[in-house]
């Protein structure tokens, strides 16, 4: 049974933690004519994909029961920490996630901080179940915004209009490393119920997956070169560089191009688009 939903510490708590954080602390520029320290609502907002009214219903202590999705991604966004997160949880009258057997879905403020200094590079944050937990702004111009938890594994194996973001001639590749990666983290999880019924899935939905699957090939995702289509940018030939977190079974995917070639040239041009359509979308 669910505990009550306590609104007013609720309320208090989002508020201290919006007023701690800067813009630059979440990867957001400043701007000008700021008369209180901290984030805006609108912002936390942004962060979250919630509307502003909704966010800020909450904040006044006058909000419905915020949805586990939107609480976890409050945590996100205000960067707390696991302790803070659980107590996010409890006042909203949720018990606290706990994935024992598998990787947490709360990023590290650490690894958040990381990213939201990556204002040139393209940067995403993966469970090694496939599930983007983060992603900076330069990834949103580059494969588009994805809610976290969406898992690229199951998109590429049964959504075909995934590939569009990638050369023909790479997507063998692309399914093998796939394939691979999802091959060595069952086996040294295979008490993991949600990777389980992934496997099971795309094994049952995808001949693809089945044959490649059937190879018994292990690798875990390492650096490479990998090849994006932009529509407006055109070619992306870029180096991905993967820092792994064995401690909590996430990585921190860069993408990166050599000052002075083709696809850096390309990469300012995508910050460019990127910081265009973003403020379009917020109007």
């Amino acid at each position: 049974m669910r505990a009550d939903l306590d609104r007013t510490e609720l309320a208090d708590f989002l508020r201290r933690c919006r007023a701690r954080l800067e813009p630059a602390d979440v990867g957001l520029t400043a701007g000008s004519r700021r008369r209180t320290p901290g984030l805006r609502r609108e912002e936390v907002a942004q962060l979250t994909g919630a509307s502003v009214d909704h966010y800020t219903r909450l904040e006044q202590s006058r909000g419905s029961r915020p949805s586990r999705q939107m609480l976890s991604a409050l945590a996100r966004a205000l960067r707390l920490g696991e302790d803070e997160r659980d107590h996010l949880f409890h006042l909203a009258g949720e018990e606290p996630p706990r994935d024992r057997l598998g990787p947490t879905q709360h990023v590290r403020p650490g690894l958040l901080m990381v990213l939201d200094r990556l204002h040139d590079a393209p940067a995403q944050i993966f469970s090694d179940r496939g599930e983007v937990l983060a992603q900076n702004a330069m990834a949103v111009a580059l494969v588009g915004e994805t809610r976290p938890g969406h898992n690229v594994v199951r998109s590429w194996f049964t959504d075909p209009s995934t590939r569009t973001l990638f050369p023909p001639e790479d997507h063998e590749t692309h399914s093998r490393i796939h394939v691979a990666q999802l091959r060595a983290v069952s086996a040294a999880r295979p008490d993991d119920a949600q990777l389980g019924a992934l496997v099971r899935e795309l094994r049952e939905g995808s001949v693809e997956f089945e044959a490649l699957w059937t190879e018994h090939r292990v690798a875990l995702r390492r650096a490479e070169r990998k090849r994006f289509l932009h529509p407006v940018v055109g070619l992306l030939d870029l180096e991905c560089e993967v820092l792994l977190s064995a401690a909590c079974g996430q990585s921190l995917v860069i993408h990166t191009a050599r000052p002075g070639s083709e696809a850096h040239e390309g990469l300012k041009l995508l910050r460019v688009v990127g910081v265009q359509e973003f403020g379009q979308r917020v109007k």
